[in-house]
């Protein structure tokens, strides 16, 4: 994985690709290299594991596992910015350090390389009709999310929302993505229309499952305390927050809601709402809707052998995780 995407920027010279190698933990700020690596992603693991289930050569799917972890990288470097996030890893972002026009600037090239990196299926033999329609899944994915990245945004500015929003948000914010993932793999291997129909409907049950546990993760915390880089204190609206402000009682919920009211959130407030979810069940509840997105998307396929089976289980199990 790392091979192929290094191929892909190996005859990439200038300061953008600079840049874009400092994101992905290559070089430094100033461009030298580093020993450093990007970290798998489950979309990336996904392609691989899809066609390697189906009987294919998994080194097929090597492009689509690239094109899929280039996309999501694209996504980190603009959710940064719209966050505000100076530090989302063991590093500055890229709008810290060379600004938001700069930072919007290098997202747009991931995004164009990880659709020129989707289109080297055609270099591992695979015909040029499944390439077509794997580069038109990643078209409509990329479009998916952007459409949930403006849901969860717009959410962050209402009190209410409901469970079936959020999850119609996370299935084209995170759901799409590890749907193309899981078809194009599946089309790399040789797979009909009709399974790798199905491989994309487990992988946007993987992918919600994946972003449920993030999710949690972003508001509980390494030690459960809510203290993380991306709290809360943005009031995006996560399962937890949702099932907590449907079910409820009235007093609960007019706690809940004078915290989120407040122009700015204190560290005080993140411990509070935590107590306050924490009564709920919260984090339990959103648990078992994650690992039922799982079971949903293991159910039924068809093809796959019981080693391949066993390894998109133990996906399921990493997604379940938050795939850190």
């Amino acid at each position: 994985m790392e091979d192929e995407l290094r191929t892909v920027f190996e005859s990439r010279e200038g300061f953008l690709y600079d840049v874009l190698r400092y994101h992905m933990g290559w070089v430094d700020q100033q461009g030298q290299p580093q020993s450093g690596s990007s970290p798998l992603n489950l979309q990336s693991v996904l392609a691989l594991a899809s066609c390697d289930a189906l009987g294919g050569d998994y080194r097929k799917a090597l492009p689509v596992a690239a094109s899929v972890d280039l996309i999501f990288n694209f996504t980190l470097v603009h959710n940064d910015v719209q966050a505000g996030r100076a530090e989302p890893g063991d590093r500055p972002s890229i709008w810290w350090v060379w600004g938001p026009a700069q930072a919007i600037n290098a997202g747009d090239g991931l995004h164009a390389l990880g659709r020129t990196t989707m289109m080297r299926l055609a270099q591992n033999d695979v015909p040029a009709d499944r390439v077509l329609l794997a580069v038109g899944s990643l078209d409509m994915a990329c479009l998916s999310l952007c459409e949930g990245q403006y849901m969860d945004l717009q959410f962050q500015d209402q009190m209410l929302v409901s469970t079936a929003d959020y999850l119609d948000m996370i299935g084209r914010k995170a759901g799409a993505l590890a749907a193309c993932a899981a078809e194009s793999g599946a089309l790399a291997s040789g797979a009909d229309d009709g399974v790798c129909e199905r491989f994309a409907q487990m992988g946007r049950n993987l992918g919600m499952a994946w972003q449920i546990a993030r999710d949690i993760d972003d508001l509980w915390g390494e030690h459960g305390d809510g203290m993380t880089p991306s709290n809360v204190l943005n009031k995006k609206k996560s399962l937890p927050l949702v099932h907590t402000l449907e079910t409820a009682g009235v007093s609960t919920k007019r706690e809940l809601g004078a915290i989120y009211m407040k122009r700015v959130l204190e560290v005080e407030d993140i411990t509070k709402m935590i107590e306050i979810l924490d009564s709920t069940d919260a984090r339990q509840t959103s648990q078992a809707k994650a690992q039922e997105l799982v079971d949903q998307a293991l159910a039924g396929l068809d093809g796959v052998s019981q080693q391949g089976m066993d390894s998109l289980k133990s996906l399921g199990q990493w997604a379940v995780q938050g795939g850190r």
